[in-house]
Order: structure tokens, then sequence, then C-alpha cells
């Protein structure tokens, strides 16, 4: 009886290191790249093989503001309904990642939910190394093609953090 409660702990434990989560997921802070302030709270993970990111809380506008400016719908995008009906709150802006490597995606989309632009998608973690990055880093890259675009650098948070912001 013993051994085969030993085996079910070894089984129970290494399939948990089989199943890890990627880096890339977790809660996050977006920091604007050109003030350095804080944005934006985070949950980014993964459906079905792809990855995915929703706002968890937003500073400075109401928690309960809509997407008024963005389009009907978009290619691609996760959820049915009018888009510019939907909460800028809880609704997946980043959709559609595939993974290249561990922590690393690309060929997905994310949408400006302020203005309604969408564009390419990249999401890069990047492990603190005491230099660099002090902390655990999530590159955020919207691209309009030919790798012309912009990235934002995300701070890790913890969920209260990421749900937090007013």
């Amino acid at each position: 009886m013993k051994q085969i409660l030993a085996l079910a702990w070894v089984l129970a434990l290494s399939s948990g290191f089989c199943f890890a989560a990627d880096p890339a997921e977790g809660y996050w802070l977006s920091i604007d790249e050109k003030t350095g302030k804080i944005t934006a709270g985070w949950e980014i993970y993964q459906n079905n093989g792809k990855l995915y990111g929703k706002m968890l809380s937003v500073l400075g506008y109401p928690q309960d503001v809509k997407a008024g400016r963005c389009k009907e719908s978009y290619p691609g995008f996760p959820l049915a309904g009018k888009v510019y009906e939907m909460s800028v709150i809880g609704t997946p802006w980043i959709f559609g990642l595939t993974m290249d490597r561990a922590g690393q995606w690309s060929r997905g989309n994310v949408i400006n939910a302020e203005d309604g632009a969408m564009y390419k998608c990249k999401i890069t973690y990047r492990a603190a190394d005491g230099k660099k990055y002090r902390t655990d880093t999530l590159e955020m890259r919207g691209e309009i093609g030919l790798g012309i675009g912009r990235s934002q650098f995300w701070q890790k948070a913890t969920q209260q953090q990421a749900a937090s912001l007013r």
C-alpha cells in the first residue's frame, strides 16, 4: 500500500512539471513606454493552445467603461457580439497567439481598446537577470507590418495587484 501511495505521489508531482504554465502566463501590469507609468492590470492565459490577454483593471477610467471606439467586429476576435459594446475590463484584447517556444508567442493580434486599432502581436517573456531586466518582464509588441511597431515592457504582478488599479 505504501508503494502505491508513493508511486501516486511521484506521478502527481511529475505531472505538474509536465504541464507547467508557460512563463508568459500570469498577471502583469502594463507600462506605457512613453511615460513609464502603469496603465492597466492584465491576465495572460492559454486556451486551446493559443495565448490570450484580458484587462482586469485600468488606471484612471471607470471600471465599467465600454470599448466605444472599436469596430463592430474584427477577424479572429474570440468573442461573439459587437466589440464596441463590450466592456474594456474582461474582454480578451490580446488573442490568437501561437507558441514559437516557451515564453515566446507570435502570429496573434492585439486591439487597442482606446482607439479601436488592431495590430499584429508578439509576446516574449524576459526572465529577471539583475541587469537589463531587474524583475520578470513581458515584452508585448504590436506591429503594423514589416516589423514596424512598438513594444511595451510589462511588470510581473500578483492577481490582486493586476485587478486593483483604479
